[in-house]
Formats: C-alpha cells, sequence, structure tokens
C-alpha cells in the first residue's frame, strides 16, 4: 500500500455484517469492493446502492461496489475482509487463496469455533492459505449491524499480531460513528466473540422462560467467568475479555432484540425444537454451530464451562428445557471466581 492512494478492500461476501462494515470502510475513504454470490444483488449494489437481501431500506456510498467474481474483488486489495459462516471458511478460503496478494492482510469478522477441527477462524486462515500470522487480523465488538447501518455510534477493537497492519486496517475503518481499537490478542478476541454467542443462546432461553432480568444478569456474568477462564487457558490477557470484544460484545449480543442468537434462544425457550428455531431465525446462528467445539476447547484445557455444556446439551437433545435451568441452578455453592 502507498500514501499515493486510499486503500482499497475486497469484502468476501454481502450478508448483513459484510455489508456493514464495507459501508463504515467507504465512509471512512476505503475504496471497497463486495464480492456477492447472486447477480441480482451486485447488480443493485452498482446501480441503485443498496443492497435488497440484508438492507434494501439503506443507501450505501456511491464509491461501494460489487462483484460476482471473487478474483476480481480480490485484485490490488490491500485487505480482504471475510464475512462468512465459521464452519464454511476453510471451503471457500480454499478457493480464493490462489488470488490473495502477497502483502494483503486479511482481516477476519468470523465469531465461530471450526466444529471438526475446533480451531478459530484465524487459525484456520493461515493454515488454508500459508500467510504469516501478522498478515492476519480480528476485527471483534459490540457491533449490531442494524445500527451501524443507520449510523449509530459503535467501536470494535481490531487484534493482529502485528501492529503496523492493526494501525493500517484501523485507519481504513475510522469514521465518525465507527471507533475501532487497536489489540495483540488474537486469542482473546476470538474466544470472546466465539463464546458470547453461546451466552447469548442461554440469555434467550431464559427469555423465552419468562424468566426476568436476574436470570439474566446472572448468566451474562458467570458467562463472561467461563469465557475468560477459556481465554486465559489459551494464552489470553484477562483484560481483553473485560474490553470491547469480551464484555462489550457479550452484552449487546445478549441484551439486544436484534442479535440473532439471542433470539435464537429465545424460540428455544418458547418451546420450539432446534430445526424450527433455525427456520423461524432464517441467519447463521454461529452459537448453534460452535457450542459443542467450544466445549471441547474446554476440556482440552481442564477448564470449567457450565453454561456452555448445559447448551451443549440442550442443542443436542441430551436434556429438556427444564433440566437445563435445574443444571445450572443445582451446582454446588462455591466461592465466586
Amino acid at each position: 500500500m502507498t500514501p499515493h492512494r486510499s486503500a482499497r478492500a475486497a469484502v468476501l461476501s454481502a450478508g448483513s455484517w459484510g455489508t456493514a462494515v464495507a459501508k463504515i470502510m467507504a465512509d471512512a475513504g476505503t475504496s471497497v469492493i463486495v464480492h456477492a454470490r447472486r447477480d441480482e444483488i451486485a447488480d443493485s449494489i452498482n446501480t441503485v446502492h443498496r443492497n435488497p437481501g440484508y438492507f434494501p431500506d439503506v443507501e450505501l456510498p456511491a464509491a461501494l461496489t460489487a462483484t460476482t467474481d471473487p478474483a476480481a474483488a480480490l485484485a490490488g486489495a490491500d485487505f480482504l475482509v471475510l464475512s462468512i459462516p465459521a464452519q464454511s471458511l476453510r471451503t471457500n478460503l480454499a478457493a480464493w487463496a490462489p488470488h490473495i496478494g502477497p502483502a494483503t492482510v486479511i482481516v477476519s469478522l468470523m465469531k465461530g469455533i471450526e466444529q471438526h477441527s475446533h480451531l478459530r477462524a484465524s487459525q484456520i486462515i493461515t493454515e488454508v492459505t500459508g500467510v504469516s500470522a501478522g498478515r492476519v487480523a480480528v476485527l471483534s465488538g459490540p457491533n449490531l449491524a442494524r445500527e451501524i447501518m443507520d449510523g449509530q455510534p459503535a467501536a470494535a477493537t481490531i487484534a493482529c499480531t502485528d501492529e503496523d497492519a492493526a494501525h493500517r486496517f484501523q485507519k481504513a475503518c475510522h469514521t465518525g460513528y465507527f471507533r475501532p481499537y487497536t489489540s495483540t490478542d488474537v486469542t482473546g478476541c476470538e474466544l470472546g466473540g466465539a463464546v458470547k454467542n453461546v451466552i447469548a443462546l442461554a440469555v434467550g432461553i431464559a427469555s423465552g422462560m419468562g424468566l426476568g432480568d436476574n436470570a439474566t444478569a446472572l448468566l451474562i456474568t458467570r458467562g463472561l467467568a467461563e469465557t475468560t477462564r477459556l481465554a486465559v487457558a489459551m494464552g489470553a490477557h484477562p483484560a481483553t475479555l473485560a474490553g470491547l470484544s469480551g464484555l462489550g460484545d457479550l452484552v449487546a449480543t445478549c441484551s439486544s432484540p436484534l442479535s440473532r442468537n439471542r433470539t435464537f434462544g429465545t424460540h428455544l425457550g418458547r418451546g420450539l425444537s432446534v430445526e424450527e428455531a433455525t427456520a423461524a431465525t432464517r441467519q447463521t446462528t454461529e452459537g448453534v454451530k460452535s457450542a459443542q467445539a467450544i466445549l471441547a476447547l474446554a476440556h482440552t484445557h481442564g477448564v470449567e464451562m457450565p453454561i456452555t455444556e448445559v447448551i451443549s446439551a440442550l442443542l443436542h437433545e441430551k436434556v429438556t428445557l427444564d433440566e437445563a435451568a435445574a443444571a445450572l441452578m443445582q451446582r454446588p455453592p462455591k466461592p465466586e471466581r
């Protein structure tokens, strides 16, 4: 990247969060091209500056363009921003890897753990592409796409082991309504983003069952405790989990009706099956896909994660709703840690 031109970013793909981040970057003065899988989405972004699949009511910046050709999107990109379901990252990235430039910084927006390998997104990226860890960044925080599309204030953490790369991406997405901070704790940022989805499922279930704010506060607080235990056991700094990508993301995802994980949990709490809740939610719910993998990481590192354990059992129909609630409340009393 040279100082004589604006940074260029390829955003793959045109889902709700990918579209929101593309808008942020375009508003920050970055040249952005979005990869859309469908011709009608790309055509709409290019001609009427709207994404009819997610935000048909929001006008996108005119400088934000789209294509259905991933190679065209990646040509000359300083940043590759990945916003796809965590479970399909490996397959898609293998197809896109030959088109990634030798100096492109890859930015992950994913908040999930791969089911079969139990790897975080940054680990999958380095494994599939062969790029160094210093070229992989993570953007994570309390970022509800609908609010950001409306220009409401938000902040996030950009984590990368290469501080210069983090600072360059920070500049590429800093706007009057979006404030990015930097960190070198990639592990902490990724685990905060992944585990909070499982805790949000639990909060949604409690809400769907008619439980009150005390239960919500209990689940958020103890959810943060078990997230921090796992993250620290895997090498993260505990302060990261008290920041935007930890507590901040946890509160937003557990509290907002805009959160798909909380919404999914609410459907379960009202008696819907996993299949029925999936149909009702209609979008990828990373907590459902990642719960078992997160629990496997906890077992590997000898960490107790009672909320995650109960949610995983409920998702796999090993316990009923009433049994899940009882399992959490009937745990032996102990000192708070």
